[in-house]
């Protein structure tokens, strides 16, 4: 198996795993608010550890795509965002 379908299964067995746990482990509870927020925004969480890294690369594709990323998130919801961002950093990196 290569390194990335590796990286691609572990990342989403753990974003499906954040999911499943909080469902089990609070399921009989009632939450505050603020917890539920906590807990619908952690698999986001494990997407920017995955875009992060590219805030410190010194590649003008990347920071592009990066920027466009940005942008696309002030404007959309996760699905379009993530779709427009594997796009744009494809395209700019086969261009630049």
């Amino acid at each position: 198996m290569s390194l990335t379908l590796l990286t691609i299964v572990l990342m989403a067995a753990t974003t499906y795993l954040t999911r499943i746990a909080g469902y089990l482990l609070l399921r009989d509870r009632v939450l505050s608010a603020r917890t539920k927020a906590i807990m619908e925004a952690a698999p986001g969480c494990v997407l920017i550890t995955i875009v992060a890294p590219h805030f410190v690369t010194t590649s003008p594709a990347d920071l592009l795509a990066l920027a466009i990323s940005l942008l696309a998130a002030m404007r959309f919801s996760l699905l379009p965002v993530v779709v427009i961002s594997v796009v744009a950093t494809a395209l700019l990196r086969h261009l630049l």
